[in-house]
């Protein structure tokens, strides 16, 4: 078929009319393009292990915290961070979206524009995560209808960054506030499809998963991210913890990547994890065949007022100003082992 042939005035006119819905300025294309192969994670196409720390408050921060902190981020070869966007601790709340209706809640909603923007261009992966219970009173996701207005604006406001993913909703399968049902997920899920079909999602589940969650899973969502279990015994367990889920997502025919976003953290529990259960916990997940481990990090439960608060709440200290001996040796430690975040 021949192409049509148009006069030099028509050419003009097209022009004219594109300009007027087309906006002058648009965002400059992503610099960092996370995907999936596999049970991998791959960074602009190339297999990658998504070595991160938590920066959960991250939207409370002073811009030059922000920056430093994203200066030691990359020092010691960390190119992940996890931040919420409904996120309301020590009586402060800095959410990005206003649960009610749904819109940008500002500045905190520049703020995450801004910070995975800079991320972007550093080659960082950032987890942008919904929490359902972690907002002050009224400001919680109680119902589907807020749930997905929260997530029709991230993904249409973010869509175009692509080195971000989204957990739909934490610890999605804890009987409490967070709790999100497999239905009401496959709703979110495909709300996202109809936005921005290639956009990465997950939903954490606040246990390891077994053979049921594990299908379910499977059927939604685009990997999976355990929450293994608190205690001294975890670092050993980890890898074969990740060898049994990728064995069984062989045996149902899909296999995704295996993102262990939110493992044990000191300040916790009784037991105080030391540089070496930090050590022996990321080795063992990349071991195993997972895709991402995180240093995790957060408020003192028995501290006077929850301090150090880590990146629970950054508004005062950067996350590097918080961390104690023991993290901060296990981060030495680790980076030499994660030189190169090609798997």
């Amino acid at each position: 078929m021949n192409s049509p042939c148009y006069s030099a005035n028509t050419i003009g006119m097209l022009r004219v009319a594109l300009a007027l819905v087309i906006p002058m300025t648009t965002l400059p294309a992503s610099a960092t393009q996370l995907g999936i192969k596999g049970a991998q994670f791959t960074l602009d196409g190339k297999p990658a292990f998504l070595y991160g720390i938590s920066y959960y408050g991250g939207l409370g921060a002073p811009e030059e915290f922000v920056q430093r902190d994203l200066d030691d981020i990359q020092r010691n070869n960390f190119n992940w961070i996890r931040v919420w966007v409904t996120w309301a601790a020590f009586n402060t709340n800095l959410s990005a979206v206003n649960v009610v209706d749904g819109k940008p809640r500002q500045p905190f909603f520049g703020r995450l524009q801004h910070l995975i923007s800079e991320c972007d261009r550093r080659g960082v992966i950032v987890d942008v995560t919904i929490g359902k219970g972690d907002g002050l009173p009224p400001d919680r996701l109680d119902n589907q209808e807020k749930h997905r207005r929260v997530v029709a604006t991230l993904v249409g406001e973010l869509k175009p960054f692509r080195n971000w993913y989204l957990d739909l909703s934490n610890e999605r399968n804890i009987r409490d506030q967070r709790h999100t049902s497999i239905e009401e997920l496959k709703q979110l899920r495909e709300d996202v499809r109809q936005q921005d079909p290639l956009r990465l999602v997950t939903a954490s589940s606040g246990t390891d998963i077994g053979r049921e969650e594990l299908w379910d899973y499977l059927a939604q969502l685009d990997f999976v991210c355990p929450h293994r279990p608190r205690g001294p015994d975890s670092p050993k367990q980890t890898e074969q913890n990740a060898r049994q889920l990728l064995s069984r997502m062989k045996e149902f025919g899909r296999l995704v990547p295996v993102h262990y976003q939110e493992p044990f953290r000191r300040g916790y529990t009784d037991w105080e994890p030391k540089a070496e259960d930090f050590v022996a916990d990321a080795l063992g997940a990349r071991g195993g065949g997972a895709a991402g481990w995180c240093l995790h990090n957060g408020a003192e439960k028995r501290g006077p007022e929850g301090k150090p608060r880590r990146s629970f709440d950054l508004r005062e200290k950067r996350l590097f100003d918080q961390l104690d001996p023991q993290e901060l040796k296990a981060i030495e430690r680790l980076r030499p082992l994660f030189a190169n975040p090609s798997k």
